[in-house]
């Protein structure tokens, strides 16, 4: 019988029915190492127990009251985040794509704010992925995603990623805000040049426009620091974070500077779900755990381990990984041999990996990964290189 769930994914033929830490297994009982983490989404691995509890106790009280009150949860996180970053406000979202949908609305109500309308226009870059709405989609400008949903949403430019001078030619008296991924996910696990968002940061100034960063995939101590950003000493004005920050319930922030928020005032934004009380008492055990500075410390050194193990991989088996890409434990190698059949090989033999654009596999196990995981993942992609035929990719 023909499923009743709309064609739009292209599926694995593998149902998990159980995770445990790093694990998953499926509805077979087969277990597989997951280095996935539901697309960087499940920073803690499954069923971490913090989670869990601040999950029940918030489900047995109350559910859901909608923005039309106050939400005690929602200060709370609010609060933390705040301290932990550059931030004055937060907007509570449910996925990174609407996180970034307000980012480009603030940055567009705060130049309106200030009796300056027509400056509306975003640049954003090459490679980038912001989020499946038409907005977001056309802030990436990817031509695949946008191919069929008659006419792109305008007021977007795109520079190559990691290129300053065309970025530079793009600003122009019309532009908003600058929008970058300060390590890009989707686009390949691509590490900036080092001096690429201070850059970014300078010509943002210069022009007057706001930046900002999505760091729904690299934030949150994926690479090694609370926020990406930190990694390359530059402040922004406005942040998107996801993903590691509901551990796999839907949750997203919007965090900005009060004056870059300056133009959200009440009805100019709003979102039923967002930030409700289940997602706010995930959000605040997430963030307990995930800014102390021994977890940091631990997902840096984690991440030093598995760069080491990959580089004598790509050393071992140029004919099948060419490139290691990637900084904490958000680790990328670009295939040699076709892309999906090294996903598909490595899931084969119990590893679990996400694919990426530029013929890159994403490793982006959850955070708590331990040593003997990533050993044994590596032997792992030791074997399958040791199987695979040399091959166009």
């Amino acid at each position: 019988m023909a499923s009743a769930v709309m064609p739009t994914y292209a599926r694995a033929p593998v149902t998990f029915a159980k995770g445990e830490g790093c694990r998953l297994i499926d509805t077979e009982g087969r277990r597989y190492l997951d280095f996935g983490a539901g697309i960087a989404v499940c920073g803690l691995g499954h069923a971490h127990p913090a989670l869990i509890e601040a999950l029940t106790r918030q489900a047995n009280t109350l559910w859901h009251t909608s923005n039309l009150y106050r939400v005690e949860g929602q200060e709370k996180v609010a609060a933390k985040l705040a301290a932990l970053s550059f931030g004055d406000v937060v907007f509570f979202a449910n996925s990174g794509a609407e996180s970034n949908e307000c980012s480009i609305k603030l940055a567009r109500r705060y130049h309106a704010s200030r009796g300056n309308p027509d400056k509306w226009r975003i640049l954003a870059f090459e490679g980038s992925f912001h989020g499946r709405t038409l907005a977001t989609l056309a802030a990436a400008g990817n031509p695949k995603n946008l191919q069929g949903f008659g006419p792109v949403v305008t007021g977007f430019d795109h520079a190559p990623y990691g290129d300053l001078a065309t970025a530079e030619a793009l600003l122009g008296s019309e532009t908003a805000a600058i929008l970058v991924e300060p390590i890009q996910g989707e686009g390949g696990i691509r590490v900036p040049p080092p001096d690429f968002l201070k850059g970014l940061r300078a010509l943002a100034d210069r022009h007057g426009a706001l930046l900002m960063f999505d760091e729904v995939q690299c934030g949150l101590a994926r690479s090694g620091r609370l926020f990406a950003h930190e990694r390359f000493g530059v402040v922004p004005d406005v942040m998107s974070l996801a993903k590691t920050l509901g551990g796999g319930f839907p949750v997203a922030a919007c965090v900005a500077t009060a004056r870059a928020a300056s133009g959200m005032t009440a009805g100019s934004h709003a979102s039923t779900f967002g930030g409700n009380l289940l997602a706010m008492a995930v959000a605040s055990a997430v963030l307990d755990i995930v800014a102390e500075p021994s977890f940091l410390a631990s997902v840096a050194r984690k991440g030093e381990t598995l760069a080491g193990g990959l580089d004598a991989l790509v050393n071992r088996h140029p004919r099948v990984f060419e490139q290691r890409r990637g900084v904490g434990l958000m680790q990328g190698l670009r295939c040699a041999v076709p892309q999906d059949e090294a996903v598909d090989r490595l899931r084969d033999a119990g590893l679990i990996v996400v694919p990426a654009q530029d013929k890159v596999i994403r490793l982006i196990p959850p955070l708590i990964v331990e040593e003997p995981e990533i050993d044994e993942a590596l032997l792992i992609l030791e074997s399958v290189a040791r199987s695979m035929p040399a091959k166009a990719a």
